[in-house]
């Protein structure tokens, strides 16, 4: 067996892991998203409370496995996503039990319009892939030095993307201009902030994955296209 062929079908111990939590931040989020709230100076949809967390382990998975890797975790969460959408879909359009009184309640949590899907899964592919296409570049460039620069600096762009596109896609129209925008500011300042904060704790399990994983990869010879879901 050659070696480029060893180095991937190689056997990861946390990947699999990292993955089913990835998956499972960005349905949760999707489903909170149906709420827009006030939290301090702040006005988001509830997604947003755990939403930064999937750029976190976009960081680690880029990191620890590299984009290639990570690009399969990626298309494995909006596919994910978009089942779940249409499901929620199918279902609010079929008919209600006779004596089940919650239909109105189920339309206005989980009733998703193909507007808001269409937008929820055009800002996360853009902004997943934009977050780590920039912290593969950034560990090249940096030759592997200042983790923090490269965590929040692919994080201020692919948050940037992502909630660029789903605001503008999902709600352009409907809000008016004063509330799209500050949904708009507060979901992109909340969303940098929170992946600041958690630096020291991305810093731990980046270096834990390392150490049990026995790998760092730097994507020299990586194919960047996000359309090639191969290994």
């Amino acid at each position: 067996m050659n070696e480029n062929l060893k180095k991937n079908t190689r056997h990861y111990k946390y990947y699999d892991l990292v993955l089913g939590l990835f998956v499972a931040v960005i349905l949760i989020s999707n489903v909170a998203s149906s709420k827009v709230l006030d939290l301090g100076p702040f006005t988001f949809d509830g997604g947003t409370i755990l939403f930064p967390i999937s750029y976190i382990f976009g960081d680690i998975l880029t990191e620890v496995y590299g984009y290639k890797r990570s690009r399969r975790v990626i298309w494995t969460g909006f596919f994910a996503a978009f089942l779940m959408s249409a499901v929620f879909m199918i279902v609010g359009k079929l008919p209600p039990a006779a004596d089940w009184p919650n239909q109105e309640a189920y339309d206005k949590i989980l009733g998703l319009t193909p507007r808001i899907v269409i937008a929820s899964l055009i800002a996360y592919f853009a902004g997943e892939f934009s977050n780590s296409y920039t912290l593969a570049k950034m560990k090249i460039f940096s030759k592997g030095k200042w983790l923090w620069a490269r965590t929040i600096g692919s994080t201020i762009v692919g948050e940037g993307v992502d909630t660029l596109l789903f605001v503008f896609i999902a709600f352009y129209g409907v809000f008016p201009g004063s509330l799209l925008l500050a949904i708009l500011i507060s979901n992109y300042v909340f969303k940098v902030c929170f992946e600041a904060a958690f630096t020291p704790f991305t810093y731990m399990i980046v270096g834990y994955l390392k150490r049990k994983e026995r790998s760092d990869v730097y994507d020299y010879d990586t194919d960047f296209n996000p359309f090639s879901i191969t290994t």
